[in-house]
Parts: C-alpha cells; structure tokens; sequence
C-alpha cells in the first residue's frame, strides 16, 4: 500500500502521494453485486496480463486457489478514478491465470473517511476461527482499515469460496494507533498448529510477526527490521515456504517492499532466504536481494493454498509508485495498472551468487497460436532472424537459448540483442545480453515516443555470472514488456505506452565464437479477453518486406 496525507474536504478528498498530488471524488457510485464491465480493445490494453475493468488498480491482495481449482485474485482498487485513493478490494477469478473473469468488488469501505488497504486471504479448513459450520472451504481475509488517524488489522470472513464476505463483527483485531502499520499476510504453520501474522510497522522499518490458534485472538512473537534496503518505508510483506530446485528441502523467504527510495527510484521489491520456525525469521546472510531489475515490478503476492509438492506462484503490480498516476492509460481508456505475469517460483543456490528467485512465466506455452511467427535451429556467430506480428493480438514471445559459448575467446563486443519496433510509429524498445567485458543483460524503453515522465528513466541493467550457455525469453503485451533471463534468476518488468502497436521482431547475435549456437524463436500469444481485437490502426501501412526495410535502415543505417 502507499503512504499519504489525505485532506477531506467535502466530497473530494486529495491524495499526497510522496510529493505527487492527485484528486479522487469518493461520491461516485460504486456497483454493488454486480461486475463491472470492462473494454479490452483499447491499444494499451494487456491482453494475457490482468488489468481491471475500469479505475485504478495497485498492490495484489488475498490471492488464494479455492478447493475447486479456481484462483483468486483480489487487489487495491479504486473504481471511481484513474488515480489512487478511495481504496476496495477488486476481485477476478481464473482456472489457468490468463483467462480472467471480472467479479463484483469483494470488499468496500463502510464510510468516506475509511479504505481497504491491503492484505490476504486463506482457506480455513479445520474451522479453527468458528466462523464456519459444516464446510471446510471457509475463507478468512485479513486486510488493514485505513482510517483518519490509524491503521487496524481487520478480517472478513466467506461461506461462499470467496466471493461475498461479511466482516467480523468484532473487528478490529489489532489496533495498537499507530497510523502507519499494515499488510497483514497470513499463512498457517503446521508444525506448531497455529497461524502467523507478517505485518508492517511501514515507517520503522519493522515486520511484526504474530501468532493465533484462531485466526481471531494475535499475539507478538518477534520482530524483523532493518535488513537489506530501507527506502523510507516497509510494505506489503510476504512469508512463504519455498522450494528449492535439485532438493526435497524447502526454505523460507521473507519478501519486502520498500517505497520510495528504490535504487531506481520509486518503489521496489526485495527478498531473504532464510529459517522459519514458526515464530522468529532468521535469514542465512544479510545480503539485499532485489526481485526484478526492472521499474514496474511492486508488492508481488504469493498464493496461498498452492500444494505442498508445487512450486510457488505470484504475481506483483506491474507498475512504480514514481508515476502510477500519471500513466495515459487513464484519459485515453478509462483504466490504470495492470499485473505481472503469473510467474512460478522457487529456489536456485546460483553460481557465486548463492540462493536466488527464480521466476518463470506461469505454464506461457499454452497461450501460444501453433507454430513459431519466426524461428532459427542456429543464428550463428553474426545472424539476425526476424519477425513480423501485424494482425496479431499485440502479445508475443521471444526464446532464445544459446550453448557452446568459450568464454574464454569472445570478442569484446559479443552480444545476443533483440529490438522490437512498432512499424506504424517507428517507436523501438531494445535489449539483450552483452557478453564482452562485464557480462551485462539490458533493456531500454527510451525508443517509445508515446509517453514520458520525468520518473520514467529508459535504460536497465543487470549483472550476471558468464559461462558456456545462456538463456532469456521476452514477453511483449501491448504496454507492458517482462524480461526473463538464465532459467529465471533475472527477471526485468517495464511498462510503456507507444504511439502505435509494437509488432516487428529482430534478433540479432554478434561476435559469438565459432561453436556457439543459438535457437530464436518468435511466437504470436492468444489474448484471453473476449473484448480485445485491437481495432484497425491506419498508421499501419506497408507489406512485411516495406516493415523489415524501415526498421533496418533506422537500426542500422542501410
């Protein structure tokens, strides 16, 4: 969640949101018991990404899989603007976490000076709460009232598979009047029969973890602060069980979000591996390890009630709090914010660099439309393969895999770099793998003409460790690109807005050593919304071959 002043003043209340102001009218009517309707066609729209169906949407909350298959996604949400404030929970459900379903809004605030802020939800099997008689799918929702003067830790409870809830009536369940304490995630630990509460003291740094046999009565067990970035606040923290790749041992991960003060300004995610036993963290260095080295990845969420046997998956706000409002989403479509990827997750102890995330898009290959668009077995040392998406649904993927590489006898200006180009506009967005020198993977978004922000910033890098073989795959959804790299342990999320629909694909490698080979593929995605065929943009003219012509004389020269 995010950090304000809120100044009411009649209907109308004015959000500070670190020195960016924004207006939100709280009087506009909210449907109730009803979903409301969304257009997916507009040209930013994300067509395998989840956006809501109109207002501002922020941080993932109360993310679970029900007993019958179905996952749960609940979010910050403001359905009268395009703007952060008068905060709900939204909610939308899906069997395979591309194809969405818009719900009624799950929860609301049940006055003007109050908002639901953020929080999780699980199932309650075993009724240890008494909430539910006779079923054992009952859901508990933990979310923080944000009031006038306070923030209190607060529950919602649903007989119906988490979607209707009627709130405690004994509600708050924590206030202790601090005006800057939130987030509660909840999880049940078995070994010790009982839950635990993770939960923000925002402005000290502090995690609070709390411990109930109920559900309902929360007592302190310890505390963790001041580890890793500090920004000028702690939000939206996370504690999962995770597991790690090669072993059937798992390991606890705390994941924290800071903002502002990320090293790229705005806000970020930071994650510790570590030990957890059922009341006091302890993680195994004290190294900060960011998620994703990106601008626009925030307050990722893992599901809960996932198996035991599976691997984790999340999903975090595809956004930064340096602009969120300012994004042309909103005047142009009626929408703000969409979501990352579902991504899988777990734990990799990595080369020199030790226990990393990994994150992987979540099962992608079944929204591909059959064959690849464009495809190479091997680019060689000096190739270029190319790829041209008109007519798509305005998402597609690149795969690239390379092998063989001799570190060793590299030129110092390998690289294996991809640019993606939209022929209407001539707007680029590129990036790739620098192998010369320091082993850098890169991204840059300073090509789109659509949109700019003094916070924005365009180019992104990441270190990594060379050795003989090397991957990354890159999703493009109309205005959001994610950037995946070497199985997953670098992940990059960036949010655009071009003038025209980015549909051309090169990939081009460049001083490999002899030996090396390398795979590219392209292939065009399935939009999942049944609303979204982009309508015919007239500035899109020309055969392929005129597209490939433009985009190489601009790229380089001929």
């Amino acid at each position: 969640m995010y950090s304000k002043l809120i100044l009411l003043l009649g209907s109308t209340f004015t959000a500070l949101v670190y020195g960016q102001s924004a207006s939100s009218t709280t009087t506009a009517t909210v449907p109730a018991g009803t979903a409301i309707p969304g257009d997916y066609s507009g040209q930013y729209r994300p067509q395998i990404h989840f956006s809501p169906p109109q207002g501002f949407m922020n941080d993932p909350n109360g993310m679970f899989l029900d007993d019958n298959g179905t996952y749960h996604l609940y979010y910050q949400y403001n359905p009268t603007d395009t703007i952060a404030g008068n905060q709900h929970w939204g909610h939308a459900t899906s069997r395979d976490l591309y194809t969405w379903t818009n719900q009624p809004i799950a929860l609301s605030p049940s006055n003007s000076t109050s908002f639901i802020f953020s929080g999780s939800a699980v199932l309650d099997p075993n009724n240890t709460s008494g909430l539910f008689l006779n079923q054992t799918n009952g859901i508990l929702a933990y979310y923080t009232l944000s009031g006038p003067t306070q923030q209190t830790q607060n529950l919602a409870y649903s007989l119906d598979n988490g979607y209707t809830f009627t709130k405690y009536a004994h509600n708050p369940l924590i206030a202790i009047g601090s005006p800057q304490y939130r987030d509660p995630k909840v999880l049940w630990y078995a070994p010790g029969n009982h839950w635990v509460m993770v939960v923000s003291y925002a402005q000290e740094f502090t995690i609070e973890i709390l411990t109930s046999p109920n559900g309902l009565t929360w007592s302190f067990a310890s505390n963790f602060s001041h580890h890793g970035l500090l920004g000028t606040q702690y939000e939206c923290p996370n504690l999962v069980e995770m597991p790690m790749q090669g072993s059937d041992e798992t390991m606890w991960l705390l994941y924290i979000s800071i903002n502002p003060g990320a090293p790229l300004g705005g806000s970020i995610g930071q994650y510790f591996p570590g030990r957890f036993n059922g009341t006091h963290f302890s993680p195994v260095d004290h190294a900060a390890r960011i998620a994703d080295w990106g601008k626009d990845n925030y307050a990722s969420q893992f599901f809960s009630n996932i198996p035991g046997n599976q691997n984790q998956v999340s999903i975090a706000w595809a956004s930064n709090w340096h602009y969120a409002n300012y994004v042309p989403t909103g005047p142009a479509e009626g929408w703000a914010s969409a979501m990352s990827l579902p991504r899988v997750n777990y734990l990799r102890n990595a080369t020199r660099t030790g226990y990393t995330l990994v994150s992987l898009p979540y099962r992608l290959e079944g929204l591909r439309g059959g064959e690849a668009v464009a495809s190479s077995d091997d680019l060689g040392s000096n190739g270029t393969l190319f790829a041209d998406l008109e007519g798509g649904s305005g998402a597609f993927m690149v795969d690239v895999n390379v092998t063989g590489l001799n570190v060793s006898g590299l030129s110092n200006t390998a690289s294996v770099n991809f640019t993606i180009m939209a022929s209407g506009s001539g707007e680029v967005i590129g990036g790739g793998i620098f192998l010369g020198g320091d082993a850098t993977m890169w991204i840059d978004r300073g090509g789109i003409q659509g949109w700019n922000n003094i916070y924005n910033a365009d180019k992104f890098s990441t270190a990594y460790v060379l050795e003989d073989a090397f991957d990354f795959q890159v999703v493009v959804d109309r205005s959001i690109i994610e950037v995946f790299g070497l199985e997953g342990e670098k992940s990059a999320t960036l949010v655009y807005y071009p003038e025209a629909l980015l549909d051309t694909v090169v990939v081009r490698t460049s001083g490999l050593n002899e030996g090396a080979s390398v795979t590219a593929n392209v292939y065009s995605l399935e939009g999942t919304w049944p609303s979204g065929q982009l309508q015919p943009n007239s500035t899109v003219n020309g055969t392929a071959l005129d597209r490939r012509n433009l985009l190489e004389s601009q790229l380089w020269g001929v």
